[in-house]
């Protein structure tokens, strides 16, 4: 190393010395130490290169089997590119990726003589030599060969502090005598194209073109190929959608390069050179694209199948690196109306909020301790005296500048309201629509998977347990507020507190009677409810308490969803299905599931399923849902249940038709930030609608609007068996008289066994 300094500081003194002859125009003196030099000093290092001084040169083998990290690319089920995973957002090409007009940009502004050099363009060499180094004129351009950029690409430069450049650059020219061995002509374009930097962590022109105009290379125009070459001299300088005028400028250089060598018309060049700049940008950072929380959530599943699973070379799949190509079940255009939905229910929602609580407290009762639940850190004094600083802030107008410091900031975001909303197939359980948030990339906290309490949506089944155990859904219960005094004097209230009269067991479902509720649970017995909520796939854990009658147990949307999908599916559970085929970089299928609706845990009897699917169709046309019909005009056959829980904290809607089921829950990431009232904070006002704004954009799609005229098919029996008023005042002799003979436990065990 001491030698080498020593030849640099010599190499420096000479350079010194033939500028100073030059300018003298001591043209014969200066000739000789010119050519004494770039004999001398460029033999040395390229010899201390070889010797391994700036490191071990890969050799002919190890070029011939490069690796380099690839994205793994998510997918729809309709095959839309949902987003990546990766350490560089990198995609390699095929031959055929590449159209025409890319390779004579890049060929026609880096490297004219491609195809006329063995890795190295000594042409351009002595022009950096003389032009840049002797006559200091840095527009010259430089000397580095495609293959020689594709080499510092693949294996990046390493910092020998004065001699980096030297170095560096002899260690890229020998590697590129190398590979030019190695490949061909095209297979170095291919791979240069495949790995070459596009700044925002995008490594390759695909990658570049998908994030900068949302199309693949071969479709895109020459003006939009000529920016993107542009953009290579440096990513940073002539980035279009933070320097767009640069942008333009560094295009146009590459249009008249085009047009110099013979590619390009002038006349053409000329005349895309007055196109602006149209942009279609889609940047897919791992936060951004298509479902990002679903996209969050398969990823931990894909980490346990990467470890379990082992590649060609032994090693297990790595998720970041191996290129795989995963396939889902979401499709992009329900996936769509649901995020739409979300946002445009929650920022008319939000707007209401706020001016409901206008002049109030609305931290009134909140800790700061509260307030840190959701910040990595532990609260100290002094975090509240911390000095506000400017900071931008999610809002639903935009991002706004606030000075806040953190406790303030923690206040501003946990002041939104939340939401999460899933669909999913009900014959096959495959997941089509999964919105965890109404902005990832501020609030990563899933919805789906949050467990809240679920109020009146549990109490399906409440009802559908006393439907197994015999009881009949014409059957009436007193509405009457009573006092368990063996439960610490529970007294179960309805949310309209009206009393008095009897409910069917089918009209109170209808009608969301807590009364009626709490009496069917003392019935059948809080652990039968337990086990058929473990049937239809809840696995949170459930209070053994009455109270579980009104929904007071913790659960998640997924979950809750879920036992719609069995009782829509005639009573079989299917667990949720959201990978379909996992292939890797070369398209070999490593793992592919085929969604049927064969198989599932049967729950109940598909009887009592269809007469569970009959009393939430009441909810719709008659109960606590009637606004989808009379606000939303969803003119379809549609089931399902509203659920409100105590102070109004959460807001649910789970509902479906005959083949999709979807669920909605709203709410604060604190339970204390609530409405105050029942017109705004019961489920039909907050969720409700978000399922039905994400049903009617799904009914205006030609592929979807099939969902709109579907029917269920519910036979006469089971009409038949519902032919009874919801509510009346004084209980039929006949009912009492059935009721009293029922009392007798054998009879009582006979008449539920004939379903009576």
């Amino acid at each position: 190393m001491k030698f080498l300094k020593s030849i640099v500081r010599a190499a420096g003194d000479i350079l010194i010395y033939i500028k100073a002859l030059i300018r003298k125009r001591s043209f014969k003196r200066g000739l000789v130490y010119v050519v004494g030099a770039m004999m001398l000093i460029p033999g040395l290092i390229f010899l201390s290169v070889l010797a391994g001084i700036a490191g071990e040169i890969p050799g002919k083998e190890e070029l011939a089997n490069i690796q380099n990290p690839l994205a793994t690319e998510i997918y729809t089920a309709d095959s839309v590119l949902m987003g990546r995973y990766y350490i560089q957002n990198r995609h390699f090409l095929t031959p055929d990726d590449i159209p025409e007009t890319l390779r004579r940009a890049l060929i026609a502004t880096e490297d004219i003589r491609f195809y006329n050099h063995n890795g190295i363009d000594f042409r351009s060499l002595a022009r950096v030599f003389v032009k840049t180094l002797l006559l200091s004129d840095e527009r010259s351009g430089g000397g580095s060969t495609i293959t020689q950029q594709l080499i510092k690409n693949l294996y990046p430069r390493e910092d020998f502090r004065f001699l980096s450049m030297p170095l560096n650059k002899s260690r890229e020219m020998i590697c590129a005598l190398r590979i030019e061995k190695v490949y061909s002509k095209e297979q170095i374009l291919e791979l240069y194209l495949s790995t070459v930097p596009f700044g925002e962590e995008t490594y390759g022109i695909e990658s570049a073109s998908l994030q900068f105009f949302n199309r693949n290379p071969g479709e895109l125009k020459t003006e939009e190929t000529a920016l993107l070459v542009g953009l290579l001299k440096a990513s940073g300088s002539y980035n279009p959608v933070n320097k767009p005028a640069n942008a333009r400028q560094r295009r146009n250089v590459v249009l008249a390069q085009m047009a110099k060598y013979g590619y390009l018309e002038e006349e053409v060049a000329d005349s895309l050179s007055l196109l602006p700049l149209e942009l279609n940008y889609r940047p897919l950072p791992h936060d951004e694209g298509i479902a990002p929380y679903f996209r969050e959530f398969i990823r931990g599943e894909l980490h346990n199948w990467c470890l379990n699973n082992l590649a060609a070379d032994g090693e297990p799949y790595d998720l970041y690196k191996d290129g795989l190509k995963i396939y889902t079940t979401i499709d992009s255009r329900l996936q769509d109306y649901a995020e739409q939905a979300v946002s445009e229910q929650m920022a008319y929602l939000q707007k209401i909020f706020d001016d409901h609580w206008k002049g109030r407290d609305l931290w009134k009762g909140i800790t700061n301790e509260q307030i840190m639940i959701n910040y990595p850190g532990k609260y100290t004094r002094e975090l509240s005296d911390e000095a506000a600083r400017p900071m931008s802030v999610f809002t639903w107008d935009g991002p706004v500048e606030k000075d806040y410091n953190t406790l303030d900031s923690l206040r501003h975001y946990l002041g939104f309201l939340q939401a999460g909303f899933l669909a999913m197939e009900v014959a096959t359980g495959e997941i089509r629509a999964w919105v965890g948030g109404i902005n990832n990339k501020h609030y990563k906290y899933d919805h789906v998977l949050s467990r809240r309490q679920a109020g009146s949506v549990f109490k399906p089944l409440i009802y559908l347990a006393a439907l197994e155990q015999g009881i009949s859904p014409c059957e009436y219960f007193p509405n009457d507020s009573v006092v368990y005094y063996d439960y610490d004097s529970w007294t179960p209230r309805n949310a309209d507190r009206t009393y008095g009269g009897y409910y069917s067991l089918a009209g109170a479902l209808v009608n969301s009677v807590n009364t009626v509720s709490a009496a069917l649970i003392f019935e059948t017995g809080v652990d039968s409810v337990i086990s058929l909520a473990r049937k239809a796939g809840i696995k949170s854990e459930l209070p053994a308490v009455p109270s579980l009658a009104l929904g007071t147990g913790n659960v998640s949307l997924l979950e809750m969803t879920g036992v719609y999908q069995a009782i829509a599916n005639g009573g079989v559970y299917k667990s949720p299905v959201y990978i379909t085929k996992i292939e890797d970089k070369d398209g070999n299928v490593l793992l592919e599931v085929i969604p049927t609706a064969r198989g599932g845990d049967v729950i109940c009897t598909d009887e009592n399923a269809e007469l569970m699917t009959e009393i939430l169709r009441g909810v719709v046309s008659r109960g606590t849902g009637t606004s989808l019909n009379s606000g939303y005009s969803l003119n379809a056959d549609i089931a399902g249940k509203t659920g409100t829980t105590q102070n109004y904290s959460d807001g649910w809607f789970i509902g479906f038709t005959p083949s999709l089921v979807a669920g909605a829950w709203v709410g604060g990431d604190l339970q204390n930030l609530r409405f105050r009232e029942m017109r705004y904070g019961q489920g039909a006002f907050t969720a409700l609608p978000v399922w039905a704004k994400f049903m009617q954009k799904s009914f205006s799609d030609d592929s979807w609007k099939y969902l709109q005229h579907e029917q269920f098919n519910i036979s006469e029996n089971t009409r038949s068996r519902l032919e009874c008023e919801d509510f009346v005042e004084n209980k039929p002799f006949q009912i009492n008289l059935l009721k009293g003979i029922r009392e007798i436990p054998f009879l009582r065990r006979l008449f539920r066994k004939r379903g009576r």
